[in-house]
Formats: C-alpha cells, structure tokens, sequence
C-alpha cells in the first residue's frame, strides 16, 4: 500500500475510534455525589419493553415505575429538584435517558430496576455504578436497603450499563430483588413493601447530601396493596397510575393500588 494511502487509513481509523468513545473522559466527570441539588429519578424499561416478567409477580415496567414515583415523592418532600426519565409507562431510549441525566446540572442520577434469574432460589440486592464518584451513594443505598428484615445483600458492583457508564454526573443503578425469586416476587406486588423499598433508597440519598439523621420518613398511611394481574375494566373510574419498567416483550400494565 503507498504510504500516502496508509496514513490516510490510519487517521480514519483514528476518527472512527474516536466516534465510538460511550464513555465520558475522566475530566469531564462531575463530582457533585455531596453537593446534588437534583436528582434524576429513572424507571427502568417502559412501553414496549417490559422488562423481567414471571407468574409470582408484575412486569418488572409496572414495580419499577411505582417505586420510582414513590422515591420522587419522597425525594422533593425532602426538598430536591427531581426529574423523572418517565411518569408512565412510555418507552424511553436509553440514550434519551442518559440525555436528561447529562442535562440536569449539580445532579445525581438513580436507575430503579428488579432482577431476573433463571434459578428461582437467587433472591436479594445488588446495587451497581461506574464512575468511581458514585461508589459511595452506590453503597448507602445498599447499606439501606439491606436494613431491610430478611434482606439478601449480593454487593454493590461496577457495571457498563450505558445509563452509568455514560453519565456526566454520580449515577447508580439498583436492583429491587428478584421478580423470579417466589418470595421478592410475592413482595414487590405489595403497596406496603414498594413503599419501603422507596423510602430506604430516599434515606440513603438524603444522608448521602446531608449526613446521618437528616432524612425524616413522611407519615404516609400505606395499606397493603397488590399489583392486579388483570387490567380494571374501563367503566370503572379510578386515579390512574404511573406504570413501571421491565425487559422483553410488551405486556399490558397492570393497575397498581396502594398510593
């Protein structure tokens, strides 16, 4: 090949490496994991993509939305701005979703996800982040929901899920238990328990910016509630609710109750 043709196969190489990068270089990178004013709430999957789905619980989108609404209620009663990726269940790209986080200034950024294992018997929490800026809100909010009675702690991780990996700012993703556990499954379909997994990871932001002790809990009287496996038929007027996210095939969202 004439050395004039490889040079300039050589900087088109170059140029196609450089338009491949998915991760922010490191000057780039943000460090607002203790002086966030906003908090960018993200329920995972959504629309078309259900997420994990098995018999003993809802469509991963269902759970996941429910307790990200519940989080960004508790999150702005503790006088954050918050974002929200989606309020239903509408299918968000997950470069839309890096977008809004990347755009939201003096943030941080928080996936709410459920698991999925073949094996029935793998139950607990796994909470993950790439930036090394969000290893610590990735470990107090394990640390809290592990707090939880009968909680399985499977460790807090680094991952190249593209919403961690790309971000600008701290962000974490985590994972509410296992829909395909019997048991973690039976729990996410309870109001009562959706509000417990919101309010721990609510702490645990809460104390992440402002110490120890400052979170207060809001008085909410939540009766227990379960996900219906059937949509309510339509002549019966109730509040719609917010659908969360899940992965796979499109599946109609069933109707939560509990708020």
């Amino acid at each position: 090949m004439p050395r004039s043709m490889w040079g300039k196969s050589i900087a088109l190489c170059a140029l196609f490496l450089a338009g491949c990068k998915t991760v922010p270089p490191p000057q780039q990178l943000k460090n607002t994991s203790h002086t966030f004013a906003s908090v960018v709430v993200d329920a995972g999957h959504g629309g078309r993509d259900s997420g994990a789905y098995r018999r003993s619980g809802p469509p991963e989108k269902v759970v996941t939305l429910d307790v990200a609404t519940r989080l960004s209620r508790k999150l702005r009663d503790s006088q954050f701005n918050v974002v929200m990726t989606r309020t239903g269940d509408v299918f968000i790209p997950l470069d839309t979703r890096v977008d809004i986080e990347n755009s939201t200034p003096n943030s941080i950024f928080v996936s709410i996800h459920f698991n999925d294992s073949r094996r029935r018997g793998v139950k607990g929490f796994e909470t993950y982040y790439h930036s090394p800026y969000a290893a610590e809100l990735a470990q107090n909010i394990q640390n809290r929901l592990c707090s939880l009675k009968g909680a399985v702690n499977r460790g807090v991780h680094t991952a190249d899920f593209r919403v961690v990996r790309k971000a600008l700012y701290p962000a974490v993703l985590v994972e509410c238990g296992y829909l395909s556990n019997r048991s973690e499954g039976r729990e996410a379909r309870n109001g009562e328990y959706r509000e417990l997994l919101a309010d721990k990871i609510a702490q645990a932001i809460v104390e992440q910016r402002h110490g120890l002790g400052a979170y207060q809990a809001p008085a909410t009287a939540t009766a227990p509630a379960v996900v219906n496996q059937e949509p309510q038929p339509q002549q019966q007027k109730r509040k719609p609710v917010l659908a969360p996210p899940g992965e796979g095939p499109g599946l109609a969202p069933p109707t939560l109750s509990g708020h």
